[in-house]
């Protein structure tokens, strides 16, 4: 898959070090784009520094470090005209009764908050440019019940209604806004369904419909399909990549 338009541009990735974010960075960089890589972990090993890498360790969490983290980024590499908001973590799968309102916070402010954080301090420079595109992390959970716990459900259902807003306030000035539903992708934040003999990954994959869990690279593979031209008419939706889990 080559998207040529890529080179020279600059794109914001957050939730950097690992998973599907971490897949985004290096499909970014070998279709040569700059990349402004965030995360509150160190540079992976994974991504080879180079001058068209960014690195900025920030918690997205913290909203003077965030700022200060795309602010360092953009006195380096540019603007940029792609964010991939992907930044997120999950709740333990936890119904309300058991959330408490440390553990709802947190979540809201990693999943949610994050996106509105990283948007409005990039949003200027696109609307002055007429042009910029977001590709939001969303999710399964964002669209049913049963992807996660009450706090992490209510996250990913927000960002959806928020890029849903985003768009319609801003498509007609150039911008576009989407986000994807991720259903059962092997990363990181995952591992505790893989962990001792595998029960709940294996559960996961025979109830989804193509009988297997996906690779990060493929949702990374999606982000340069919507961040690209050729998707320049499709606005405020979500894509889900679930390997039919939403068809059942």
């Amino acid at each position: 898959m080559q998207f040529d338009e890529y080179r020279g541009q600059t794109v914001l990735v957050t939730g950097a070090a690992s998973g599907i974010g971490l897949a985004q960075v290096q499909s970014f960089l070998a279709q040569g784009a700059d990349v402004i890589a965030i995360d509150r972990q160190p540079q992976p090993s994974a991504l080879v520094t180079t001058s068209a890498l960014r690195y900025e360790i920030a918690d997205v969490t913290d909203t003077n470090a965030l700022v200060a983290a795309i602010k360092s980024g953009v006195n380096v590499l540019g603007k940029p005209t792609v964010v991939c908001n992907t930044a997120g973590k999950l709740d333990g799968y936890q119904p309300t009764l058991a959330t408490d309102l440390k553990t709802w916070q947190d979540i809201l402010a990693t999943d949610l908050t994050s996106q509105f954080i990283v948007t409005n301090a990039v949003l200027p420079a696109m609307l002055a440019a007429q042009h910029g595109v977001f590709v939001n992390m969303a999710s399964i959970a964002g669209l049913v019940g049963g992807g996660g716990g009450a706090a992490y459900t209510a996250a990913k259902h927000a960002i959806i209604g928020y890029t849903k807003q985003l768009d319609l306030d801003y498509a007609a000035q150039g911008i576009r806004a989407n986000c994807i539903a991720p259903g059962a992708i092997d990363t990181p934040m995952n591992a505790a369904d893989f962990a001792g003999d595998g029960k709940m990954a294996k559960w996961v994959a025979s109830e989804t419909p193509a009988k297997r869990w996906a690779q990060p690279q493929e949702v990374a593979d999606l982000t340069l399909f919507l961040a690209s031209q050729h998707a320049d008419y499709i606005h405020g939706t979500v894509v889900p990549i679930d390997g039919g889990w939403l068809a059942k």
